[in-house]
Formats: structure tokens, sequence, C-alpha cells
């Protein structure tokens, strides 16, 4: 079982691998924050795969979003490709840290995330 759980993950961490695709900005953390966001509300988890710090617990949180997205109606998978973002504010805690604080137009249920720098790459980190 462990052997099983060591494989998946290295194959998780294979597809989801931090490398530049031509539409990712890294160099900023709202860039970074609002891509995966809108990846995410989109239903896009390739893409959010980039812009997510590289490891195990990061790869399950992003499963399990994709696993949501895949329980829900065709309907509300749609609204939620048609929300909008709303950034309520950003803090930075740190020059390598920062947490954004933000909702969408269709549930409009408050919501953060953070995003870290990581050799000059903003990255979603959800530990």
């Amino acid at each position: 079982m462990k052997k099983l759980l060591i494989i998946f993950t290295a194959l998780s961490l294979g597809l989801y691998s931090c490398s530049n695709s031509p539409d990712v900005d890294l160099t900023d953390p709202l860039e970074s924050g609002r891509g995966f966001i809108d990846a995410t509300l989109k239903g896009d988890y390739k893409k959010a795969g980039f812009y997510i710090l590289e490891d195990s617990t990061n790869i399950e949180y992003l499963e399990g979003l994709k696993e949501f997205n895949k329980n829900t109606s065709k309907m509300e998978r749609q609204n939620y490709t048609e929300a909008n973002i709303i950034i309520d504010s950003i803090q930075d805690v740190s020059d390598s840290v920062s947490i954004i604080y933000y909702n969408n137009t269709y549930k409009k249920e408050p919501t953060k995330i953070k995003v870290v720098k990581i050799d000059n790459e903003w990255l979603v980190d959800f530990k």
C-alpha cells in the first residue's frame, strides 16, 4: 500500500509540475493567486497545477478540488465557469508570503489562499 501511495505521489508530482506554461504568470503574488482561482473556477486543473507549490499535500488538495468539480452538476459547473473573481484584500505577511482574500460572483463566500515566493516564483500553498 505504501509503495502504491509513493508511486501515485510521484506520478502526480510529474503531472502537476510547476514548470512554466506560456500563459502562466508566477512573477507576482496577485497574478499567481488570480490565475489559480480562475483556473479552478473554470475547471482547468491542469493549468491550476502550474500555480501550486509542488508537494504531496498541495497536490492532494488539488485532487480534492477536481473531485468536487466532478461531483457537481453541469449547471453548477457552468455557474462557476461564468463567475468573476472579487479580490477583497491582500495581506503581505512577509516578503515571501501573501494571503489573498477573495470571493466569486457565484457563491459569494469569503475565501483565502496563501501564495509563497520560492525561487522568484509565487506559488499557491495550502499548508
